[in-house]
């Protein structure tokens, strides 16, 4: 039986997959990826809503010992707020530039491709 013959493309996609499959990066798991990216985005909501919650209960009052109790929950629910920002924008920005760059290493094979066809075909000619 012969082997199928195989374009240029599908043996750089091969290859490519073979030289992932050699380097034994840890594959990422989908599901906690997803729920820190799902928690970055409910700490972005909730630490506004701590922080205002913690001003309307500062202004509440004339007792100092519970305003600073409030200042120091509105600072809490700052950092909630920056702490999920930072999650929201790790988690979502890793998806995107994963994909980016395994598209960006693809199309960049294929060009190599091409371009080693052209200079075989150029030297075939002359």
């Amino acid at each position: 039986m012969t082997e199928p013959v195989t374009s240029p493309t599908e043996s750089r996609v091969a290859e490519f997959r073979a030289d992932i499959a050699a380097m034994h990066l840890k594959d990422p798991v989908p599901g906690r990826e997803a729920l820190l990216l799902r928690a970055g985005l409910v700490a972005m909501v909730a630490g506004p809503v701590v922080a205002v919650v913690a001003y309307f209960l500062s202004h509440s009052t004339s007792d100092a010992l519970s305003q600073r109790d409030a200042i120091v929950m509105a600072l809490a629910g700052v950092a909630v707020t920056i702490l999920g920002a930072a999650l929201w924008l790790r988690y979502s920005l890793a998806a995107f530039l994963r994909f980016w760059l395994a598209r960006l290493i693809f199309e960049q094979r294929v060009q190599t491709d091409r371009v080693l066809e052209t200079r075989a075909a150029d030297h075939l000619v002359q």
